[in-house]
């Protein structure tokens, strides 16, 4: 395990149902911060912001998307994670991506659909926690809504970082701010939290508000406003020293999601 993993959020205003330009956006934004990240973190649905007109934006299982992330990761020797809408075998899902450098790729898909906004009448959800590594730390993605579950969060000591990728509303800013702690504190684990910023299409309002947490909850890189890309080395050290010195989760229940 790398003693210090260097994490990236890159938080943008993307451009509403416009995959080539949100893949030129973000391109940009890569090569001008890339260098030195070993994990870069886009937001939900970063090809479209969050959409539900995924017969018009889904793309094949291996499509253009897919091939420009391969072609990011590999330019910049980083592993490089986001979601995006995907259609697969007559389903459509909300997919988030695990690109590392050399393209072994893996997926999440979400798990919790939004079904106040009608995601879950479009999409498929998703049936499996997953866990990928990079550089020997053990990383667990979520997508957005995912936040307000903790059961399907909670930890299996099987992680050291956990990440959502969102398109988080502004209107509830707050619980954002406050979720990401909480899952930082009962997970023993740094928690990095990558949200969008600007006005979508449909006329939501999105503050960022990205950060990146240790093991106790405390903020190590905070949103500083607008288009931005938060950046923090995750110690090792810390996370060992604090589950051996306080081992909550050797204290934890033991239970079985029934999906």
């Amino acid at each position: 395990m790398k003693e210090r993993l260097a994490v990236g959020l890159l938080q943008a205003d993307l451009v509403w149902q416009a995959p080539e330009d949100n893949r030129a956006l973000l391109a940009d934004v890569l090569a001008e911060s890339a260098l030195g990240l070993d994990l870069a973190l886009l937001p939900e649905t970063f090809t479209t912001g969050f959409t539900q007109a995924a017969e018009a934006f889904a793309e094949p299982a291996e499509g253009p998307t897919l091939a420009w992330m391969a072609e990011q990761a590999a330019a910049h020797q980083l592993t490089l994670a986001g979601s995006y809408l995907v259609e697969e075998e007559g389903c459509y899902y909300n997919r988030l991506v695990w690109m590392p450098p050399n393209g072994d790729y893996a997926t999440y898909d979400k798990r919790h659909l939004f079904s106040m906004a009608g995601e879950h009448t479009v999409f498929t959800a998703g049936a499996e926690r997953k866990v990928f590594t990079c550089h020997g730390w053990r990383c667990c993605p979520m997508i957005c809504y995912d936040l307000r579950f903790p059961v399907w969060s909670r930890s299996r000591q099987d992680y050291d970082l956990l990440f959502y990728v969102a398109n988080w509303p502004e209107a509830r800013a707050r619980h954002w701010q406050r979720l990401l702690p909480a899952r930082a504190i009962e997970n023993q684990a740094f928690v990095a939290g990558v949200n969008r910023v600007g006005m979508d299409g449909e006329g939501f309002s999105y503050a960022g508000d990205s950060q990146i947490l240790d093991p106790l909850g405390d903020s190590i890189a905070e949103n500083e406003g607008g288009e931005t890309v938060l950046r923090a080395e995750l110690s090792a050290f810390q996370l060992a020293r604090l589950r051996d010195k306080f081992p909550v989760l050797e204290d934890a229940d033991e239970f079985q999601l029934k999906l």
